[in-house]
């Protein structure tokens, strides 16, 4: 089980972090934040960032083998970091319409999928 919660709570930190470094340009098309001072839109996305961070730590340490969890540290990089482009693509896709895949995503996404393949053999 120990797994299974170190992913979910990865995919919750990853998507308050892609909301808090990409979220700010969404409320500028919405014409929210255009009259935001740039340290407003930094805290903005602090704000944001400290809810990434209260998902992302507990996630590391359940998931860490060094502390009973099932993944080195090398995978728990690797996991984050496909979690964190899937994320990625499916926000942007949703809240930034226009932003559509081409074959050189699938074909990178291919390479990640490989990548978690090679970490875990």
């Amino acid at each position: 089980m120990k797994g299974f919660y170190t992913v979910l709570l990865l995919i919750g930190s990853n998507i308050f972090m892609t909301l808090a470094w990409y979220g700010h340009l969404k409320l500028s098309q919405m014409k929210i934040s255009t009259s935001w001072p740039l340290f407003g839109i930094i805290l903005f996305s602090w704000g944001l960032a400290f809810f990434e961070y209260c998902l992302q730590i507990p996630s590391s340490r359940i998931g860490f083998r060094d502390n009973g969890g099932p993944f080195t540290l090398m995978q728990l990089k690797v996991i984050q970091e496909v979690l964190s482009l899937i994320i990625f693509t499916a926000i942007t896709s949703f809240l930034f319409q226009g932003s559509e895949l081409h074959w050189n995503h699938v074909a990178a996404f291919v390479c990640l999928i490989l990548a978690v393949y090679f970490v875990f053999i």
